[in-house]
């Protein structure tokens, strides 16, 4: 299958500013030139918009897993790394940048990172899940938390996503850059009226068809898709180099390997193809199949058994703790700035949410959560491909950025190195996507997609957290103004 180059990031980039009209980044791809003029309200954002830059005296965590450099400079020079090492001259032009005591660690490439949220119930009456648009708050707060890049993975509003996307590769405003998916592929089921549900294989073929010709750069199926339905996408997005994941309840793992999916989203805790009873197409109890699912462990031979078809399918697993963890009673930490990121109705049903989650007893989740850590570490050792995403979903616990960096913290927490969970949440998703000659990496020649960090995330991965400045294709964006454009607003806009 060939890998998806739609996206691809400009060979060289140069950023130049005047007075009158604001800065235009100069790009030239592989036998084109063109520009990208940053709007004012982008640069609003913009702490460093100099050609050539040098960080200096510090710390290099690469992505590919090799341990952090210490004392090192870093050039970057028209929006790529020009050069790094400890004994890198610096041009005498370039603006330094102290990088004493701080860390540079490559953009994070998100692979669950919906532009969508829960809207909040206004009126308790109104049962009918909705999950809008979020295109003010969640492109700063991806950015503000080191997230460079993101894979939609499920869209509620694909054309909202395809033109966020346009207007973020323009520079009219701050974000990261978008791989875009199509509209859910959704069987009869589905759990809200922004989804359209498939009548068949030839509806699911011609819907990948159409969005591929609108743009999108890939697919995800959803829990209640057929074998047919799912067999017909895959054939057709294949057919065009376009990867196809899923999220899936109807069809089992096992299943959706032999049918040549890429890539499976959540991992274990939402297989169903070891629940009792299971018939083929539909989706079983959920209830039932994570009970089952909480009797077992990673060293039982279903379990070791999927592990090893997967890999040996070669088909990727999608890690999405944050979300998960919210559905732990007592377990995920309040985090103060997710609470001010959200509209003040969303926080009040959040926290209320949260409190009834935490009076559960008897709750599967402990287990549960437990056995998807145990899982994805299993599965990683075993030579799979796993990537790193956080889904804005559940109860609106998890916010864009702040979900990206608590997903690295939860994979050291299942037995990862700090070291080994970047390599996951950056060079990982940037080979999955095809990009890896460009992101995912420190490395001299590709794009400066970098987050400098006040700390060190190799002894404490807690300093994930500590963003100083964002660089995209070589432009330094200030987090906390990022921050405070989208305070209150997540719910809303």
């Amino acid at each position: 299958m060939k890998s998806n180059r739609r996206n691809r990031v400009p060979r060289c980039a140069r950023l130049v500013c005047g007075p009158l009209f604001g800065c235009t980044l100069w790009a030239a791809a592989a036998g084109a030139t063109g520009a990208v003029t940053l709007s004012p309200q982008t640069l609003g954002f913009v702490s460093h918009a100099q050609p050539l830059i040098a960080i200096t005296h510090v710390r290099v965590i690469d992505g590919t897993g090799a341990p952090a450099r210490e004392n090192q400079t870093v050039v970057l020079r028209d929006g790529r790394i020009a050069a790094l090492g400890r004994h890198v001259r610096v041009p005498k032009e370039a603006t330094v940048i102290d990088g004493s005591g701080k860390s540079l660690i490559p953009g994070l490439v998100g692979m669950h990172d919906h532009m969508f949220y829960p809207a909040p119930k206004v009126n308790p009456q109104a049962k009918v899940a909705i999950y809008p648009e979020q295109p003010s708050s969640f492109p700063k707060l991806y950015l503000a938390g080191g997230v460079t890049t993101i894979r939609t993975t499920g869209s509620t509003e694909p054309y909202t996503d395809l033109e966020l996307k346009k207007a973020i590769d323009a520079g009219l405003m701050p974000g990261p850059k978008m791989h875009t998916t199509g509209p859910y592929l959704e069987g009869k089921g589905a759990l809200g009226p922004q989804m359209h549900e498939l009548t068949g294989a030839d509806d699911a073929r011609a819907t990948v068809e159409y969005w591929m010709d609108e743009g999108a750069t890939s697919f995800k199926a959803y829990m209640h898709i057929t074998r047919a339905e799912l067999s017909a996408a895959i054939a057709a997005a294949h057919a065009r180099g376009i990867t196809v994941t899923g999220h899936l309840c109807s069809i089992g793992f096992t299943e959706a390997a032999d049918l040549g999916i890429d890539d499976l989203e959540h991992g274990l805790v939402v297989d169903t193809e070891f629940t009792a009873g299971k018939q083929p197409d539909v989706c079983p109890d959920t209830k039932a199949a994570s009970a089952h699912l909480a009797t077992l462990t990673v060293d039982s031979p279903e379990i070791r058994q999927l592990i090893r078809h997967l890999v040996d399918k070669h088909v990727a697993v999608t890690s999405t703790l944050p979300v998960f963890e919210t559905f732990v009673p007592g377990r995920a930490p309040v985090d103060q700035r997710v609470l001010d990121a959200m509209l003040p109705q969303t926080r009040t049903e959040y926290l209320a949410t949260r409190e009834r989650v935490a009076a559960q007893k008897d709750s599967s989740w402990p287990a549960l959560f437990k056995l998807e850590m145990d899982f994805e570490h299993a599965f990683a050792k075993a030579g799979g491909t796993l990537l790193a995403g956080l889904d804005p979903t559940g109860f609106g616990g998890v916010i864009a950025g702040y979900g990206d960096q608590r997903e690295v913290e939860l994979l050291v927490e299942a037995g990862f190195s700090p070291l080994e969970a970047i390599r996951i949440a950056t060079l990982n998703g940037a080979r999955f996507l095809g990009e890896e000659k460009s992101i995912g990496s420190i490395e001299a020649g590709k794009v400066a997609d970098l987050v400098l960090i006040d700390g060190n995330p190799a002894s404490n991965i807690k300093d994930i957290e500590k963003v100083i400045t964002v660089f995209k294709d070589g432009v330094g964006y200030d987090p906390a103004k990022l921050v405070q454009a989208a305070n209150g607003t997540v719910g809303l806009r």
